[in-house]
């Protein structure tokens, strides 16, 4: 997955272009009329549609990452799999626990959490059905709100800072993945993420979807993620392979606490390097902070 952060660059200079008009928030329980809902009987793969999507869904997210969102065509077959793997690792967990409210984070940035989120929220809708709300809670550097080209408020923040029942803010990206942005960029979050309004919203979030995936600050730089994670079910931790130092990584699943983390996506590694795999597993260095199971 590498040339991520070039690309998201190039995403963010090309903002003051004129684009199509934003999705429109709306209730994560009433389905769009402009985005039917698609039955696994009438969604077919192809191998030139190998996720059997609808033709020109998610273009501008493909455009600006060729080759690394899951949705594209000319994404390695090989790395399409490990998400399928991962999301089907979810799918297992949910079965014998009933978990629906998954965080991704990491020690430092530039490891690969975001696009992570995006990907495994669009395994989980495009691939195996399911409703999907993907939250970007990062609140004082959010970047999902430019990935998927829409608008950053009414978001998350908007939402914390006020006691009155509202529908929650969400953009319909399709019939099964919605997206709730940052909203207005806050430098010191922490009066909302330690109030229990977060709370409602994700009890909110958690009755109306399947998976609710939060993309959280890394956490060996803020305490907003540690935060967040008293009010998930679990945390997938993302490493980039040969590069975070192991000390920082065991550092952030302390501070997290093991018994959290779910387990641990090694991104970016060599995939002609056989203990690898395809690109995604449990690096050996990494599996003492791994809970079993």
């Amino acid at each position: 997955m590498r040339r991520v952060d070039a690309a998201m660059r190039a995403v963010k200079a090309d903002r003051g272009e004129t684009r199509p008009a934003p999705t429109e928030a709306c209730d994560p329980l009433r389905e769009s009329a402009a985005a039917p809902r698609i039955t696994p009987a009438e969604r077919k793969a192809t191998p030139g549609n190998p996720m059997g999507r609808r033709p020109g869904l998610f273009a501008e997210l493909v455009a600006a990452l060729p080759g690394k969102i899951v949705v594209d065509d000319t994404m390695a077959p090989s790395s399409r799999e490990q998400y399928r793997r991962l999301a089907a690792s979810l799918h297992q967990a949910q079965a014998g626990s009933g978990m629906r409210l998954v965080m991704i984070s990491s020690a430092v940035p530039g490891e690969g959490k975001t696009l992570t989120a995006a990907n495994l929220s669009l395994t989980l809708s495009e691939s195996y059905d399911r409703r999907v709300l993907l939250i970007d809670a990062d609140l004082r550097r959010p970047s999902l709100h430019v990935l998927f080209r829409v608008p950053a408020s009414p978001g998350l923040t908007d939402s914390l800072m006020t006691t009155e029942p509202r529908t929650l803010p969400t953009h319909r990206l399709s019939s099964n993945l919605s997206l709730m942005t940052s909203g207005a960029v806050n430098v010191d979050p922490m009066a909302g993420l330690t109030s229990p309004r977060l709370g409602q919203i994700l009890t909110e979030a958690r009755t109306a979807f399947d998976w609710v995936i939060l993309d959280t600050p890394p956490v060996g730089l803020l305490s907003d993620a540690s935060l967040l994670a008293d009010n998930v079910d679990t945390t997938l931790f993302v490493v980039k392979a040969e590069e975070t130092p192991y000390d920082l990584a065991r550092r952030a699943v302390d501070i997290l606490g093991a018994h959290r983390v779910l387990g641990i996506v090694l991104n970016r590694a060599d995939t002609n390097v056989h203990r690898y795999g395809y690109g995604y597993g449990y690096h050996a260095r990494y599996r003492q902070v791994t809970p079993a199971g």
